[in-house]
């Protein structure tokens, strides 16, 4: 496993940790609270259904992050719509398990419609509500800690390179071209184990996964902040979640209207259908 790995791995496990603690506060609040008409029950019990839910709703959510991400490369849809629904259909089995602990340690019985519809509705409540808390922290924390890096002209003296704002969706992309300038700048932010030949950037929520020749790295940075800092390297922006450099392109896979380009490393980068055209006029498709 390389430091990349290993390194995404800590990062992973220390997100847990911050969040399973996070999800225990809610947890303990909302004892207290006593919502839905729970506070009718002693406190201990709870504490420890509130918590055991709160844990519960973590590993049932959590992952639509990974669904969400996955469909906004592969379908382009607006992420907002993909989160409302990954969060509708999380709710279905943890509103399940919700009616079903109401009834521990007895037989656990069917509900009626509107019991059904009532304790899903009020699961949607409060997962969506908790999911986006969330998604606002990530967001707020990205806003916090990704700097706008230094102009160009601060980097050994070179002028200033305007690098135009991303087109829209389902335009072309061809604004995504860096024109030539100093050395990368990113390389900056990768282990020195990764070599200096980035050949592709890929957005992975509010993080961008910089590709090179020998391996990759996450870097908490936007898309667009990371192609600005990537110097003098000749690429294009072939989808709105992947910049791919011109030189790092081995083959043309094609699937029906689907087109990818094969790079190193087995690596597979998506080419949006608006784009096609683009890389066509340039020479690369």
């Amino acid at each position: 496993m390389d430091s990349g790995e290993s390194n995404q791995r800590n990062k992973t496990a220390r997100k847990i940790v911050i969040d399973l603690s996070i999800m225990t506060v809610i947890g303990i609040v909302l004892a207290f609270v006593g919502p839905f008409g729970s506070f009718a029950e002693p406190l201990a019990y709870r504490l420890v259904s509130w918590v055991s839910f709160a844990w519960i709703g973590y590993a049932i959510y959590s992952p639509m992050s990974w669904v969400v991400d996955r469909l906004y490369v592969a379908l382009e849809l607006p992420r907002p719509g993909l989160w409302v629904a990954a969060v509708a259909l999380a709710t279905i089995p943890m509103a399940v398990i919700v009616w079903s602990m109401g009834f521990l340690p007895g037989p656990v019985r069917m509900p009626t419609l509107e019991q059904a519809l009532t304790s899903y509705f009020y699961v949607f409540l409060v997962g969506g509500g908790i999911t986006a808390f969330f998604y606002m922290l990530e967001t707020r924390s990205t806003i916090a800690e990704v700097q706008p890096g230094p102009k160009l002209a601060d980097v050994e003296g070179t002028p200033n390179v305007a690098i135009p704002e991303l087109a829209p969706n389902d335009a072309p992309m061809a604004q995504g071209t860096v024109e030539p300038a100093s050395s990368p700048r990113l390389l900056g932010r990768l282990p020195a184990e990764l070599g200096s030949e980035i050949i592709a950037l890929e957005m992975e929520d509010h993080y961008v996964r910089v590709h090179t020749a020998l391996g990759s790295e996450l870097v908490l940075l936007r898309l667009r902040d990371a192609m600005t800092e990537l110097g003098g390297i000749e690429g294009l922006q072939t989808h709105r979640s992947w910049w791919v450099a011109r030189g790092a392109v081995e083959d043309v896979l094609r699937e029906g209207r689907n087109v990818r380009l094969k790079l190193a490393r087995d690596i597979e980068a998506p080419v949006s259908r608006a784009n096609i055209s683009v890389l066509r006029d340039a020479g690369w498709i």
